[in-house]
């Protein structure tokens, strides 16, 4: 069986909040990210502390509170051109209600946030929703890594 190749991928990594560097090798990001990319891209993972999430999610989208990532996606053709941001504390405490690992979780929110940058959008509509979740699901999958919706369904 042939393995078909993914994307070219261009990441910076920026850790404003150190907190879960180990959780995060570069070459992990770079493989979450890049099973999620269906076109070359050039991203930029940032990971955060709570209040410059708070921040951000204010400026951009009007809401204050911290969220878990925001998706700032600037091209899609030829090339996707994003910035995720990640917020430390939020991911972390939505791992422990969610009982999964730090990093699985983050893994998971890699690829959600990599899809938004794609175009992929949960919502619009229930239909749009199930259909990212479901190629979220695939993806983190062929990851090795569990179903993150498995509960809901």
């Amino acid at each position: 069986m042939s393995r078909v190749a993914k994307p070219s991928l261009s990441l910076s990594l920026q850790f404003a909040d150190s907190r879960h560097r180990e959780q995060l090798p570069r070459h992990r990001v770079a493989r979450w990210v890049r099973a999620a990319l269906d076109a070359p891209g050039e991203i930029t993972v940032r990971i955060v502390g709570e209040d410059e999430g708070r921040q951000l999610n204010h400026e951009f989208r009007g809401k204050d509170y911290a969220t878990n990532v925001l998706t700032f996606d600037y091209a899609q053709e030829p090339v996707v051109h994003a910035d995720l941001i990640l917020c430390a504390p939020v991911v972390a405490r939505e791992a422990r209600e969610l009982r999964v690992s730090i990093a699985d979780h983050y893994a998971h929110l890699l690829v959600h946030g990599t899809l938004h940058a794609q175009g992929w959008d949960h919502e619009t509509s229930d239909e749009d929703a199930e259909a990212m979740e479901a190629r979220e699901t695939e993806i983190l999958l062929g990851l090795g890594l569990k179903d993150p919706y498995r509960q809901r369904r």
